[in-house]
């Protein structure tokens, strides 16, 4: 039952730790790299009207805050969880993915960039969390 619930702590951990740096990653981007000029970011209209005038240099600091959101998060479960830490790091990729894909339908974005984001923000760096945070 210890196992279990420590299990359950770490990956809700993982999950609210990953999505803040996920938002501020995102924050940042648009501190470092101005959105384009005449829409409004801070509304889900204004974001879907002003993806078409994003170029690609736009699109680094969200695929940033995908890759190292999901990241982050492996790397906790991987490193203090009780057991079962690559079921729990894709678990963490999974929640992520689902996140990533809802954005990428509900947003109008390039298709290099959805493709790019799901193939690669995700599940390589839930495995590479693994990799790296395995006791």
């Amino acid at each position: 039952m210890k196992v279990i619930l420590r299990n359950i702590l770490v990956t809700i951990a993982a999950i609210l730790i990953g999505a803040m740096v996920n938002g501020l990653l995102v924050e940042l981007g648009f501190m470092v790299i101005a959105p384009p000029a005449g829409y409004d970011f801070n509304t889900e209209q204004g974001m879907a009207e002003g993806m078409a005038a994003m170029e690609p240099r736009h699109f680094l600091f969200p695929f940033l805050a995908h890759a190292v959101g999901t990241l982050l998060g492996g790397l906790i479960v991987a490193r203090f969880a009780a057991n079962g830490q690559f079921r729990l790091a894709m678990i963490i990729s999974a929640i992520f993915f689902l996140g990533g894909l809802y954005m990428v339908v509900t947003l109008p974005s390039p298709i290099w960039f959805t493709v790019l984001d799901l193939s690669l923000a995700y599940f390589p760096m839930g495995w590479l969390a693994y990799r790296l945070g395995r006791k």
